[in-house]
């Protein structure tokens, strides 16, 4: 498990990328761009768990990340993986920070960062 604060801290140690915070009505939700091109590679929400196909309204938090369809195919069998929320559900996968083990979520945000240059 990884908490909100450590993955915004790393996303910041390891792409020099501060969380970017542009929807008003959603507050809590954090943007990762690129500072070149400006394209998302990564978005950290707050997210209701019956939005994900889970029972309850509690939220839980997520990470939105672009990986390639096969990938996404494969990890959506797996505890913690979804569908995106919010993304084009072809190419960005959601993943519950809960059930995320560090080293893989550090590899697939890698990914992400990559797939979106």
């Amino acid at each position: 498990m990884i908490t909100r604060d450590e993955l915004i801290e790393h996303i910041f140690n390891r792409y020099n990328v501060q969380p970017e915070y542009p929807f008003k009505k959603f507050s809590t939700y954090a943007v990762f761009r690129h500072q070149r091109n400006r394209k998302w590679f990564a978005l950290i929400t707050d997210t209701p768990k019956d939005k994900l196909g889970l029972d309850g309204a509690e939220k839980i938090d997520i990470i939105g990340l672009k990986l390639n369809p096969e990938l996404i195919t494969l990890l959506q069998g797996k505890d913690g993986y979804f569908p995106a929320y919010h993304m084009n559900k072809e190419h960005w996968i959601s993943i519950s920070l809960d059930a995320a083990d560090p080293e893989e979520l550090e590899q697939w945000i890698e990914e992400s960062y990559l797939l979106t240059r």
